[in-house]
């Protein structure tokens, strides 16, 4: 299939503006999250309202001290399931502020409680950092799910590309602890940092991420060690780990996602463990697209197929 026209024409837009050579080209992680927050925001103003409420903010006790988080709350009369949202950004960008508009959309398309965690970033946090918060906060939630305003039996985590990845990992941490959690949530995620798939060079460049993008992440995220090394541990490569009595799971990919072998072939183990899984492709997509729904039609359904999943798993 091929790309997407409204998003062929912002890739297109991008690079006639010299901004088609990845995030993190000039290797300045400052310049990368401005500019990540500028385009989140200019493509969350072109956002149909969805009438939610300014969230709540609230700060969560954590390994290292208090979690920044939001708490979205929808419309609709309640309890509701309880959604841990991670955001993504390779570990080392991103943020709940700009999120703000995405996550909306997931509070009104999921109908659930959301609450956005503000994790710790690389390369100033390495590994493990941004796992103990995302299960400390996940922990946290699961305790005061009533006071949130959602429903004790119901909660789910997720995430989008890094935070896909964090997800996973929480899912098995909270399965390894004997702690319920109704399903999660994939969205393009990267789960085998140490393997190299067909699509991470069939799509390596030209995509908005780019090969250069996740190797400059991989070693921000492992720090100091070798990146094979420091990203072997289960904590940041689920794909290794043990997948059986795991959450129901929504795994959505893309056609033009450098993501796109690792996350198809998570979705198959899942499956292939016994896992419920809906796996939901999108050939016409790049990476991002959850953010480009208000320009990209493609886009918004993709958005909606896997929230219409997840409430579904959640209901």
């Amino acid at each position: 299939m091929p790309l997407d026209p409204p998003i062929a024409a912002l890739l297109q837009q991008m690079e006639a503006n010299g901004a088609s050579g990845g995030l993190m080209r000039d290797g300045d992680v400052g310049a990368a999250r401005a500019l990540m927050a500028q385009m989140l925001g200019g493509l969350a103003m072109a956002e149909a309202p969805t009438g939610i409420p300014d969230p709540e903010a609230i700060e969560i006790p954590g390994p290292a001290g208090p979690i920044p988080a939001r708490v979205y709350r929808p419309t609709s009369a309640g309890p509701h399931a309880t959604l841990v949202f991670l955001h993504g950004g390779g570990f080392a960008l991103g943020d709940v502020a700009s999120y703000d508009g995405q996550v909306r959309a997931i509070t009104h398309g999921a109908d659930a409680v959301v609450v956005s965690v503000d994790y710790r970033l690389a390369p100033e946090h390495p590994f493990p950092a941004a796992v103990e918060d995302a299960v400390a906060a996940t922990t946290w939630v699961g305790e005061h799910l009533a006071e949130l305003g959602g429903r004790e039996d119901r909660l789910a985590v997720g995430g989008d590309s890094a935070g896909g990845n964090l997800s996973a990992v929480v899912a098995q941490a909270r399965r390894d602890a004997g702690l319920a959690l109704a399903a999660q949530l994939l969205i393009y995620p990267v789960t085998d940092p140490a393997t190299t798939y067909p699509s991470h060079t069939e799509n390596g460049e030209g995509y908005f991420l780019t090969a250069a993008d996740m190797r400059w992440f991989e070693q921000a995220y492992a720090g100091e060690q070798d990146i094979a090394a420091g990203l072997a541990d289960v904590r940041a490569a689920p794909a290794t780990g043990d997948l059986q009595g795991l959450a129901p799971a929504v795994v959505a990919t893309a056609g033009f996602d450098p993501l796109r072998d690792d996350g198809d072939a998570y979705a198959a183990a899942l499956a292939k463990a016994g896992v419920e899984v809906r796996h939901l492709e999108n050939p016409s997509l790049i990476h991002g697209w959850l953010a480009m729904a208000p320009l990209s039609p493609a886009s918004r359904e993709a958005r909606d197929a896997a929230l219409a999943a997840l409430k579904d798993l959640l209901t």
